[in-house]
């Protein structure tokens, strides 16, 4: 009989416990999985961005490539191609701001920033979602850009 009260009492308190936490664990749950979205939304961005670097690369060595060659053409298509090489040098800055921006962001990303404190944490990703974002896009514009100036004549 007093096994069977131990385990009454045991089981009780048991359940008692956990319905007093429910309402804490479910907005914990809430809060996690918004910081995990954040998390994944911003990898995600990141993952965009990075699967271009290799194009990046290729992309401003072939811009500075022709830079060269209009540099060594005679005076007469030198001077017929300097609108050209004038885009063209304006590409290569925005493909060099490009990449180092992605470096830039890559090394101060902290993933592990404030995993004790789950709101500061959501405040964290928010802002890097922001800028991974704005990251991702130079490097898409750019080299949609130099797309459009690498196919252009002159």
């Amino acid at each position: 009989m007093k096994s069977l009260f131990a385990i009454l009492l045991i089981l009780a308190a048991a359940t008692m416990t956990a319905c007093n936490n429910s309402a804490d664990t479910k907005k914990d749950t809430v809060t996690k999985s918004k910081a995990d979205s954040l998390l994944d939304e911003v990898d995600d961005g990141h993952a965009v961005a990075m699967g271009k670097m290799g194009r990046l690369d290729r992309t401003q060595k072939e811009v500075a490539r022709l830079i060269d060659s209009v540099g060594k053409l005679p005076v007469k298509a030198r001077d017929a191609a300097a609108p050209y090489k004038a885009k063209l040098e304006t590409l290569l800055e925005e493909l060099k701001t490009a990449d180092v921006n992605m470096t830039q962001w890559m090394e101060s990303f902290n993933m592990d920033s404030a995993l004790n404190n789950t709101e500061e944490r959501i405040k964290y990703l928010t802002t890097e979602k922001i800028k991974v974002s704005k990251v991702k896009d130079a490097v898409l514009n750019s080299l949609q850009k130099a797309d459009s100036v690498l196919k252009a004549k002159f």
